[in-house]
């Protein structure tokens, strides 16, 4: 929000020597961040006075109007002389009053102006335009939508006289942020307030003026047929206004200050309104307007044309202004093209009400329209205000456009009072850590408007209308520590324990994720949602229990509303959309928690904010959060290893998605001999290029290709595979004795075993390693061959085996003797013989 300086002084009595960064600091130390402090008195330099335009030429022969004016700036030019100008406005006349800079001056931008021969003229200045001073379009007394700055001929301004009090740029320009619990601040009455309360100066509340109450009979007849959504609906009506009044200049000046382009006076006034009080309006015309209005909730599929030209279409959430023709207005949001204020309008009914702000979150946001309006209602607005907005917004009406105010005056007020909070006097004292006396905290939230009571020791206090945010006692603890200041509260760390430091399950996570990295794996963070569509494209089963899905109570998306439990949607999603800008060979991997339903869990316990909650609540709260272990995951597509000068490359294939589950576990500390990979047949994977992962025969994750069903859903590259290990499966590493390392040579021997194309090389290497006994160092796969001459059914594993003793170097006897032990266990397992025997 922007406001100017001079309107804030209007309610609060700020030192006139106030700096800008004393102001910052003021603002900031209560909790609200500036954006910007611009002083506008600074924008523009050098001479910016009145004019009187004495001769306008028109010059001819160019494409397009060109003026040769003289100009009465008084003796601002040294001389009194008239000025020449040329100018490309056409929207003046002789003995208007403009706006000129002259040679020297510099406009906002950097943009100097001189005195230059153009269009065959001597121009020594110009005549301005709001835009060109920074104002924006329309943003200056006078200003028109097609040209320069001319002022009105009321003005009290003879040429040569400062020009900068007459656009507003005798004024400094606050821009805070302001965040959704702080509604009330969105306003020059509550900015005013906090400032009064920084400062320390008495603040004059815009909203303490008289204000009539309700009449027998209403200035419109009005039904409110939901109550919770609108709980005060107030309004009056002004008849005869002249349509041609103009917007005085002041309006004009803070609305323009605030980015609010003028429109007409009836609507202006309800934005200026907004601005000052917070609380935001609408004016209706009532010639437009048929018949009796009624507020309502909408019926799914209505039809409503707003002020923005676009038609939307209602839901049964939104609340809505009906007449006699159907919805005239989406409510606290956006007005109906059929009933606005036009240039024709006389008569005016100003409406100021209080909507349900959940609602008018939720309508802003379906609707996409973020309406300055939308903005205060969804962050809380006084309801104690629409009477008073009223009074206002008639006065300004009848003292600027003429009209009269009718007598009947409508207020249908079902606002609830507020309750009181109940809290220990020295609760501010036991969670901040700073002593507060008693009486101190009382005058605190006092000054924050709260009326307060105080029983021994406990404390009662009503929060005042215009602050919603205060609900709870830590509500009330944070405004005294806020008003008291922040920089009271000492700033110590904590000392962190002694002997503590990263998990065994954190430094697994994190081994495991540089090992990936180490491979040539890129690592990815993807948002753990995922919709129903999602595993229907993984072709999971419905009896999986990864359809067991916990559902978010407030998704961000309605397409994504549960929580993963695979990390492989959101992971070939990153794949595909990579794929889609270019990158053809990939390799990511992602570590991150997965959700599992617990069942039977029902809702969670309500835990109150003032005290801590029982154990017995935090184990019930617990009993029905969903587990959460930690799985890792890694997707392939293209080329393993790229092709070049050096020779061809290897697209990636379903071993590069066993050899990432052998490279976690190994990184994990277990042990290659506990790990089996064996053929599986588990979605998304091809059921004949699927391989689980077991430790100690549990099975703690599956890889392979992906079934082209799947790829085809998800339009993945084709032969993409992947690989996904429950690392909270992996059990502990064990303590891994000292490598025994011998200084005797080794015995190599190559074999090469012929076996049906069912059986397993894990299965087979296992029973080689359990036959060859001690001897055997290491045994490794190198080469997998399948022919004719084998036979139908058969393939042929070849190992290479290394012997070695530790005390001895082996004979050719004993090296042959345990290869021939090793084939005879395979044999005996398998049905394997020796290729070539």
């Amino acid at each position: 929000m922007r406001v100017g300086l001079s309107w804030l002084r209007e309610h609060v009595d700020l030192p006139a020597d106030l700096s800008a960064d004393d102001l910052e600091a003021a603002l900031v130390g209560l909790g609200i961040e500036v954006e910007s402090i611009v002083d506008l008195r600074r924008s523009v330099t050098g001479g910016l006075v009145v004019g009187r335009v004495l001769t306008v030429e028109e010059l001819t022969g160019f494409k397009k109007p060109i003026r040769f004016c003289t100009v009465d700036v008084g003796p601002a030019n040294g001389t009194g002389a008239p000025q020449e100008i040329v100018c490309g406005a056409s929207n003046f006349a002789p003995g208007d009053l403009v706006v000129v800079i002259l040679p020297g001056g510099v406009l906002p931008g950097g943009f100097e102006i001189g005195a230059r021969k153009t269009y065959g003229h001597m121009s020594a200045g110009m005549i301005t335009s709001a835009s060109e001073l920074g104002l924006g379009d329309g943003g200056a007394a006078g200003a028109r939508d097609d040209g320069i700055i001319v002022l009105p001929p009321e003005t009290d301004a003879v040429p040569g006289d400062d020009a900068r009090p007459l656009v507003g740029l005798d004024d400094v320009v606050v821009e805070v942020e302001i965040t959704p619990d702080r509604g009330y601040a969105m306003s020059v009455r509550g900015i005013a307030r906090e400032l009064a309360l920084a400062v320390g100066v008495p603040f004059r509340d815009p909203a303490l003026v008289p204000a009539p109450g309700a009449t027998a009979e209403p200035a419109y007849p009005v039904e409110v047929r939901d109550p919770v959504g609108c709980d005060r609906y107030a309004g009056r009506a002004v008849r005869e206004v002249d349509p041609a009044a103009v917007t005085p200049a002041f309006m004009v000046r803070r609305l323009a200050q605030a980015g609010i382009r003028t429109i007409s006076l009836p609507v202006d006034i309800t934005n200026y309104l907004m601005l000052e009080l917070g609380q935001p309006m609408h004016a209706f015309d009532l010639d437009r307007v048929r018949g009796p209005l009624v507020v309502r909730r909408a019926t799914p599929g209505e039809k409503l044309t707003t002020l923005d030209g676009v038609t939307r279409t209602l839901d049964a959430e939104d609340m809505v202004i009906c007449d006699d023709t159907g919805p005239i207005s989406l409510a606290a949001v956006m007005g109906g093209e059929t009933s606005e204020v036009h240039p024709g309008t006389t008569d005016v009914l100003f409406e100021a009400a209080h909507w349900d702000p959940v609602m008018v979150g939720r309508t802003a946001r379906r609707h996409k329209l973020f309406s300055e309006a939308a903005k205060r209602w969804e962050r809380g607005v006084d309801p104690a205000l629409p009477l008073v907005a009223l009074q206002r917004a008639v006065e300004l009406m009848t003292t600027y456009g003429g009209g009269t105010v009718g007598d009947e005056i409508l207020d249908l007020d079902a606002v609830q009072p507020r309750r009181p909070i109940e809290m220990a006097v020295d609760l501010p004292t036991r969670r901040v850590g700073v002593p507060y006396e008693p009486a101190r905290v009382v005058a605190l939230l006092e000054a924050v408007g709260c009326t307060v009571t105080v029983d021994g020791q406990r404390l009662s206090a009503v929060p005042p209308t215009w602050r919603p945010d205060l609900t709870d006692p830590a509500d009330l603890v944070e405004e005294v520590v806020r008003l008291d200041g922040y920089d009271k509260v000492p700033g110590r760390l904590p000392l962190a324990p002694a002997g503590r430091g990263l998990t065994d399950a954190q430094r697994r996570r994190r081994s495991v994720a540089r090992a990936l990295a180490e491979t040539g794996h890129v690592e990815v963070l993807s948002y753990p949602f995922v919709g129903i569509a999602a595993l229907d494209a993984l072709g999971i089963p419905d009896d999986d229990p990864r359809r067991a899905l916990v559902r978010l109570a407030n998704p961000l998306s309605d397409e994504e509303p549960y929580l993963r439990t695979t990390l492989l949607p959101p992971l070939l999603a990153t794949l595909r959309r990579n794929v889609g800008r270019g990158a053809r060979d990939l390799a990511l991997y992602e570590v991150g928690v997965v959700f599992q339903a617990r069942s039977g869990a029902g809702a969670p316990p309500v835990m109150g904010v003032d005290d801590r909650p029982a154990e017995s609540v935090f184990a019930a709260a617990d009993a029905v959060v969903p587990e959460q272990p930690w799985h890792v995951a890694v997707v392939l597509a293209g080329e393993a290893e790229a092709a070049g000068w050096w020779g061809g490359g290897r697209p990636a294939s379903w071993a590069d998605a066993v050899e990432a589950a052998r490279t976690v576990l190994d990184t994990a500390g277990i042990p290659a001999e506990r790990v089996v990979v064996r053929s599986a047949a588990v979605a998304p994977w091809h059921p004949g290029r699927c391989a689980e992962i077991a430790v100690d025969d549990v099975v703690v994750g599956w890889a392979g290709e992906l079934h082209p069903a799947v790829v085809a859903a998800l339009d993945l590259p084709k032969r993409t595979v992947a690989a996904e290990i429950d690392l909270d499966a992996v059990p502990a590493a064990p303590v891994a004795p000292a490598p025994r390392v011998s200084g005797f040579p080794p015995a190599l021997i190559d074999v090469a075993l012929v076996v049906g194309d069912g059986v397993p090389a894990a299965d087979v290497q296992r029973a080689i390693a359990d036959g060859a006994g001690e001897l055997l160092e290491s045994v490794r796969l190198f080469d997998v061959y399948a022919s004719e001459q084998l036979g139908a059914g058969r393939k042929s594993l070849a190992y290479k085996l290394t012997f070695r003793a530790p005390d001895r170097t082996l004979t050719v006897d004993e090296a042959v003797a345990a290869r021939d032990a090793a084939v005879a266990e395979a044999a005996n397992r398998f049905g394997a013989t020796l290729r070539g025997a």
